[in-house]
């Protein structure tokens, strides 16, 4: 009942018989000592306790061993409060769902601790990782050439999966024919003819890309054509410092070893420290994984490895050069991580694809090494020279 059913009667405090035509309230229930034969003109009320419905016995009989509190809250509305018996404690109320069951909530179970997990298969992640680095280091140590075909076929799939989300998410339509062709021309232009060759290969490409998207409705010609220079840029143009690296005559493959090795510790480190110290967000808008004990984390392990890359790798490098190695390659894998998060945020996805079982798509594993790309081979011209 809400608060304007109980109404107030008249000379509240004694009860005594109802007005003519009115019914009798709820309230106005004879007290403990009064009988039916009593006419109770002017009995005082008894110490007041609410009424308890469905207490058992017949109604009359439970009516005679019930006490009524009457009070009026601000606005002279009479309202039920108290124990239920004089004696007696409130009940606890009887759960609806026990663990387990359909209408069981989580949330109210007690507090226990919970395990951390990884979010992905580990053995799977694992597995393709130690396949992926059996090819690369096959193809890096055994014909230089069988490795700038590597990293083609993984600027074009990287390529699909870019352009292919673009248009689920965004109905944005990059054309993949000139960005392919033109990636592949990229990579294998930075390794033959230098970075000038790769330069001259990325203008060619955008230009394609600019003329294939003419032969389409010109309605959101600028969105898709800036989309396709966005990805010329970001995929095959970046990728193409990984050749420009292995083109050093003395040291090419030891220069993309000390690239990968040190982008994967770095990231190694990042969820080691992370997953078991991290308790501050790094980035929280961007991804909440990441945290600021994760970045010292790959901060620390990538100066310990690049230390030990430039003395025992690099001809002519030094283990101070190293330290700094570590840190900006570091620096600039969480960078490229946070970019990435930041591009599948906007377009509403986890994965860039599911081509590799525990890792995503070729992009998820291109993330950081992209972006790391240049910082190296630039670091490597300053300590050492372009070999």
């Amino acid at each position: 009942m809400n608060e304007s059913s109980w109404g107030v009667p008249p000379g509240a405090g004694q009860w005594g018989p109802p007005d003519r035509g009115t019914a009798p309230s709820l309230r106005a229930m004879p007290p403990a000592s009064a009988s039916p034969l009593h006419d109770g003109g002017d009995a005082a009320q008894t110490r007041p306790m609410p009424l308890v419905p469905g207490a058992g016995g017949h109604q009359d009989d439970a009516r005679d061993h019930r006490d009524i509190r009457d009070h009026r809250d601000d606005r002279g509305a009479a309202r039920l409060s108290g124990p239920l018996f004089r004696d007696e404690k409130p009940q606890e109320p009887m759960p609806t769902a026990f663990p387990g069951s359909p209408g069981h909530d989580s949330s109210q179970d007690s507090d226990k601790p919970k395990k951390k997990s990884a979010g992905r298969n580990l053995r799977a992640a694992i597995g393709v990782g130690v396949g992926l680095g059996a090819v690369i280091l096959a193809s890096l140590f055994f014909y230089k050439p069988v490795f700038i075909g590597v990293i083609a076929i993984a600027v074009v799939v990287g390529l699909w999966e870019l352009t292919s989300r673009l248009a689920e998410r965004k109905d944005i339509r990059v054309p993949l024919v000139p960005l392919a062709v033109g990636g592949t021309a990229m990579v294998v232009a930075g390794y033959v003819r230098g970075a000038e060759g790769a330069w001259v290969a990325m203008a060619l490409t955008a230009l394609a890309v600019l003329v294939w998207r003419m032969t389409e409705a010109p309605e959101n010609y600028l969105r898709d054509v800036t989309a396709g220079v966005f990805a010329a840029f970001y995929v095959p143009f970046l990728a193409t410092f990984v050749a420009l690296m292995l083109a050093a005559e003395d040291d090419g493959p030891q220069r993309v070893l000390t690239f990968l090795l040190l982008t994967v510790v770095s990231d190694t480190g990042a969820y080691a420290v992370g997953w078991r110290f991290g308790s501050h967000k790094l980035a929280p808008r961007i991804s909440p994984g990441k945290t600021r004990e994760g970045l010292a984390g790959a901060v620390l392990f990538a100066m310990v490895a690049g230390a030990l890359c430039m003395e025992f790798l690099i001809t002519d490098g030094a283990w101070w050069q190293g330290l700094l190695l570590g840190l900006a390659v570091a620096a600039s894998a969480t960078l490229g991580d946070l970019g990435e998060s930041m591009i599948k945020r906007d377009l509403g996805i986890k994965d860039m694809g599911t081509l590799l079982p525990g890792h995503g798509g070729i992009m998820d594993r291109l993330d950081s090494l992209l972006p790391t790309a240049p910082v190296v081979w630039l670091l490597f011209v300053i300590f050492v020279g372009a070999g």
